[in-house]
């Protein structure tokens, strides 16, 4: 395996782990989650939305993110994903909603929202290295991959 082929492998099992870790935080601590959900500053009907949908959003990604042909999707889902949940720590940071939620379940709730920023902005660059590596790698397009399987 060349260098930049075991990058984009790390890479993505990186990934993968979070959101496993993060999704399935959720589910097994599904009160807490249910509890910080109806603490965010958006309304409460959403919150069981929000606390099964978003594990199933990541743990699909995550799938994605294990197989050669749909690495690509899995690395810009995962950016897309990372890029919202980022831009809603920085709208908590310049106190758009007024006042401060408490954060995510699991060893990530340690993390104050400026740590939990950094930690973000880290995983969106490796997922952005990753879909560059994967050009670099494959040189080829999602499309032309999936007719290769």
């Amino acid at each position: 395996m060349k260098r930049k082929e075991l990058c984009l492998e790390v890479i993505s099992w990186l990934l993968f782990i979070l959101f496993v870790y993060t999704a399935s935080t959720k589910l097994i601590h599904y009160k807490l989650t249910i509890s910080n959900m109806n603490n965010q500053p958006f309304d409460n009907k959403y919150s069981s939305l929000l606390t099964f949908g978003l594990p199933i959003v990541e743990f699909i990604i995550a799938g994605l993110l294990i197989f050669k042909k749909t690495m690509l999707s899995g690395l810009w889902s995962f950016l897309g994903l990372m890029a919202l949940f980022t831009g809603y720590i920085i709208l908590i940071k310049v106190n758009y909603y007024g006042r401060i939620p408490c954060s995510c379940g699991g060893v990530i709730s340690g993390f104050n929202w400026t740590q939990h920023l950094f930690f973000n902005l880290a995983f969106i660059g490796l997922a952005i290295i990753g879909i560059l590596l994967h050009k670099q790698v494959y040189g080829k397009t999602q499309l032309q991959i999936q007719q290769m399987a």
